[in-house]
């Protein structure tokens, strides 16, 4: 079935300048043609804003945004994850989220609704998996993790996720926010082990993501040849040189501490976890800016599922972008689409002929107020309307 959408104004996911009265012609999936509107030509529909299915490169779709998240994981069962994770995927495509990478789940809860989106059983983003995350013994996120201790057993892991039906991998370089006595400023898995498991992982196609909030992790994954960074937000001028360098992504995911610094009133995050939120917070306003500045590659990420940080809620990390780094809209949009769309490697994020018809109806231009593209008027994911 041919679906014809005229836009008032069209953004593409690129930094190109918008075109304006456009034509988006798409069948069996795919967009066909984007042409110059006429007089008395007939669509199907028609906004006053057309961008991209947004894509988020961070999310644990398992997690709700529950206020303490590591005694809410320990009290749900297997089935009750299982649940929070399908539902999570259909808040998600609903709100225009049409792809997003999955980056630490238990159990393969992650592949499992993957799979099931991909066959149509369930509504849902196009989901790239991590798998359990690789972590030392002990380490940050050690309960939704595969721990190891030497370079073999970190190539080991990453065989363990690939045959668990993994799509990317994840590697715990820096203690975090959210694991009861881990430090975010300290290094955790070694160089040795980080560059072991990244070679592993290349060498089975895979990309490779770091959780790296420390400045001597970032530096570790990145000279172990990470493929993205995730957090990221005490690096210093050498580890922004490293990312010029490599050509590595940042996923600052600046929405997980902003969502539990906003809520630290109602009482419910543990203390250890809200004082190494501000910490963290202090870090990155600071320092991701800084790295936006000197052009390293910035991809949209939020964490989604981190306490307060839900996963239809994505369009304020794209708001956070502008607010907090000085992006310009098309800037921030293009880092939750074509740059995340690059990084997760789904061949989503960017609007041309051929590219999958992914796309977001509004009703005014977002550039004018960033806040537009939380409430989509129609959502379309490989060119079918999401209900």
């Amino acid at each position: 079935m041919r679906t014809v959408i005229r836009a008032g104004i069209f953004y593409d996911g690129t930094l190109a300048e918008p075109k304006r009265d456009v034509v988006i012609t798409f069948a069996e999936g795919k967009i066909e043609s984007i042409t110059a509107a006429s007089e008395g030509g007939a669509y199907d529909r028609a906004a006053a804003c057309v961008v991209p299915g947004l894509v988020n490169a961070h999310v644990h779709l398992e997690a709700s945004g529950e206020a303490a998240s590591q005694d809410a994981w320990s009290k749900a069962t297997p089935n009750d994850r299982v649940i929070a994770a399908v539902a999570n995927a259909r808040k998600s495509v609903r709100a225009g989220v049409t792809t997003v990478r999955d980056l630490g789940c238990s159990g393969g809860v992650a592949q499992s609704v993957a799979a099931a989106v991909n066959r149509g059983a369930i509504p849902g983003p196009r989901i790239s998996t991590a798998g359990a995350v690789i972590c030392m013994t002990g380490g940050h996120g050690w309960f939704i993790g595969r721990q190891v201790d030497s370079p073999w057993e970190a190539r080991k892991a990453v065989r363990e996720q690939l045959l668990a039906g993994a799509t990317c991998v994840k590697f715990i370089a820096t203690g975090g926010v959210l694991t009861q006595g881990a430090v975010p400023g300290n290094a955790q898995l070694t160089p040795d082990e980080l560059s072991a498991g990244i070679d592993e992982a290349h060498r089975h196609g895979l990309r490779a993501a770091a959780h790296a909030i420390g400045t001597l992790g970032i530096k570790n994954a990145l000279r172990g040849g990470i493929d993205s960074v995730e957090h990221g937000h005490m690096l210093d001028d050498e580890a922004i040189e490293l990312f010029k360098a490599s050509g590595s992504y940042l996923v600052p995911t600046l929405t997980a501490p902003t969502c539990m610094l906003e809520h630290v009133a109602e009482g419910l995050q543990p203390a250890w976890a809200v004082a190494k939120a501000q910490t963290v917070a202090e870090e990155m306003r600071v320092n991701i800016a800084r790295a936006y500045r000197a052009g390293v590659k910035i991809a949209g990420g939020s964490d989604a599922g981190t306490p307060y940080n839900l996963h239809e809620n994505y369009a304020y990390e794209i708001e956070l972008m502008q607010t907090l780094l000085g992006m310009t809209p098309r800037e921030a949009l293009h880092a939750a689409t074509g740059v995340a769309g690059e990084l997760i490697g789904l061949g989503t994020g960017i609007l041309s002929p051929g590219m999958p018809a992914d796309l977001l109806l509004l009703d005014d231009d977002f550039a004018k107020d960033i806040r537009i593209l939380a409430k989509p008027l129609a959502v379309y994911k490989a060119g079918t309307l999401v209900d």
